[in-house]
């Protein structure tokens, strides 16, 4: 069972990724191994084939060309069959350049195992919402976020995230002792050293995160959910509400503001701290 508007998300999305890590990621994760993306004049099996086609396209359209791949938001699906309508569109805005009717079909473990490429008529050349667009790559930005924080790897976490960042947190900025990693951000660095520090502080494969939602709006989103920590110093496990507002441009964050129950992790933390120091001090 898959969420088919968000594997046609993640699909359309993966035409216009311009990280090659994370395009590679999405390929092996959309596609078989030997999974086949086909159009009228050619036939590309495999990752690697399959990679290379993708690749291609974003340098020459998107990249170079100035354009977006954006779904018609008209898709269907039954059984383990999905048809969608894909366009190339200006980013600026403007009448669509090119379609393609996309027809899928799925493998047991949910991934492509075809993928029919049918290029459409000029009639469907038509103006397009281009904040509807804007919608999508934002969505697109934020659920790669969200799977790069699930993958634990500080480096290509930061990777989503600009040079500077707006980064904030519901905390004083003098923040507390107990909990070093929650304070105000402004760079690339800064967001990698971030979640380092969590990970220094936390057992990393004990995490979990739970999203509720996600709320887009243009360049902005808002996440609600929850996430779980485990003290690595006692074993102590927590769970907390967060809400995160992000804002994305250019497929990079620019705006990350986290509202989340601060004064609990930090209490949770100090309180775990001394609990340790009273120990050692009995056992001494």
């Amino acid at each position: 069972m898959i969420d088919i508007n968000e594997f046609v998300d993640r699909y359309v999305g993966v035409w216009n990724e311009p990280d090659s890590d994370a395009r590679h990621k999405t390929i092996t994760e959309l596609w078989a191994e030997d999974g086949v993306e086909a159009t009228e004049s050619a036939e590309h099996r495999g990752h690697a084939a399959i990679e290379a086609r993708v690749t291609d396209a974003y340098e020459e359209f998107v990249q170079t060309g100035g354009f977006v791949f954006i779904s018609a938001n008209d898709v269907e699906s039954h059984h383990n069959a999905i048809k969608f309508t894909i366009r190339m569109v200006p980013a600026s805005g403007g009448n669509t350049a090119w379609t393609a009717l996309v027809f899928i079909l799925l493998g047991q473990d949910g991934r492509i195992r075809y993928d029919y490429q049918f290029t459409g008529s000029a009639d469907a050349a038509a103006p397009v919402d281009v904040s509807r667009q804007q919608d999508v790559n934002t969505r697109a930005v934020v659920e790669e976020l969200l799977r790069r924080i699930g993958d634990g790897d500080p480096d290509r976490i930061a990777d989503l995230f600009a040079e500077q960042v707006d980064w904030q947190v519901d905390w004083p900025v003098e923040g507390h002792p107990a909990v070093p990693w929650i304070r105000p951000r402004s760079t690339r660095a800064d967001v990698a050293d971030h979640f380092r520090a969590l990970d220094a502080f936390h057992v990393p494969d004990r995490r979990g995160a739970s999203v509720a939602r996600i709320l887009v709006d243009g360049k902005d989103a808002v996440v609600l959910g929850e996430i779980s920590q485990t003290v690595k110093a006692t074993g102590r496990a927590y769970t907390f509400p967060v809400a995160l507002h992000v804002t994305a441009e250019d497929g990079l964050i620019i705006r990350y503001h986290v509202y989340e129950d601060s004064l609990t992790v930090a209490q949770t933390l100090a309180d775990e701290g001394m609990h340790h120091s009273s120990t050692t001090a009995s056992n001494g």
